[in-house]
């Protein structure tokens, strides 16, 4: 009994306030009960969200609207969109990375200098960590822009940008950058306009390269490395050359960590039986795409 009325004793001590002070109030007080109070309350509600704010999962280089050549920090998302939700499996962790602005567009006139061939010098070569294939730095004027590196591209190079499309094919070097009217049929093409400027959309891939293959009424048509052929208006730009780090398909992750490195996470190793999707299949090339918005022909 003795022990029993000793531990309701040290309780109720324990969860009673201590004393007043002489040098305290009464709204002292009171303000400590009501933050016991909240504590209490905030303790006990388990409906707050557990994801971090969604201002906080935002890539801030997707948020900027002048150019910049210096490295951005960028935020991983682990394949969460705006919500916290996944919504691309095997994503999570790696190394950390800054990205590079690349500038897409290669036919961007400095004010003043409006339909007129310039050309850029390469000041450096280096790897990107956002991206398979190798970048350039490149200054021109008054400005410096990142641009994909093409297969030979070295520091000191000199590259041209036209937009003018003239009677002759051009010969154009490695490097350089043309409507593909003006370009000869057979040229090796890469970072290909799909809608004149809207930047390169295609074929931007370590070692890839597309063919020119003909030219008809205003339009030309552009074997991709797929093999699949596109049409394009002939405006459209495109860079003579093949993407640089041609040995990216060869390279050895040698251990599960590299993979890790890179931001790749294992699968479940479920085992799952291979179904009818499993074996070779050969197919036929599918119908050549086109990209052009012709104007429909009248019956008169």
């Amino acid at each position: 009994m003795a022990v029993a009325s000793l531990s309701r004793a040290l309780r109720s001590l324990s969860l009673s306030w201590p004393a007043l002070l002489p040098t305290q109030t009464a709204g002292q007080t009171v303000l400590r009960a009501q933050t016991s109070s909240m504590f209490l309350t905030c303790s006990g509600w388990r409906g707050f969200l557990t994801t971090s704010c969604l201002e906080q999962n935002r890539n801030t280089w997707k948020q900027r609207e002048k150019y910049t050549v210096r490295p951005i920090g960028m935020k991983k998302t682990g394949g969460r969109d705006h919500s916290g939700r996944v919504r691309t499996h095997g994503i999570g962790g790696g190394h950390k990375q800054r990205y590079r602005w690349i500038d897409f567009q290669r036919l961007r006139y400095e004010p003043g200098r409006e339909e007129q061939t310039f050309e850029e010098r390469v000041m450096e070569v280096r790897y990107d960590p956002c991206r398979s294939a190798e970048i350039a730095l490149v200054a021109g004027g008054k400005r410096k822009r990142w641009i994909i590196a093409t297969e030979n591209m070295q520091v000191g190079d000199l590259i041209k940008t036209s937009g003018t499309i003239g009677r002759m094919a051009v010969s154009a070097k490695e490097g350089d950058s043309f409507p593909l009217g003006a370009l000869p049929v057979g040229t090796l093409v890469n970072n290909l306009e799909l809608y004149p400027g809207k930047g390169a959309t295609y074929i931007r891939a370590a070692g890839t390269s597309g063919v020119l293959l003909r030219k008809v009424s205003g339009t030309a048509i552009v074997q991709l490395p797929s093999k699949q052929q596109i049409q394009v208006i002939e405006t459209c730009m495109a860079t003579v050359g093949r993407v640089s780090n041609i040995d990216h398909n060869k390279r050895i992750i040698g251990k599960a960590g590299r993979n890790r490195w890179l931001g790749i996470r294992p699968s479940s190793g479920l085992w799952k039986r291979k179904g009818g999707w499993a074996g070779r299949k050969i197919k036929p090339l599918p119908p050549m795409k086109s990209y052009i918005n012709l104007p429909l022909v009248s019956a008169n």
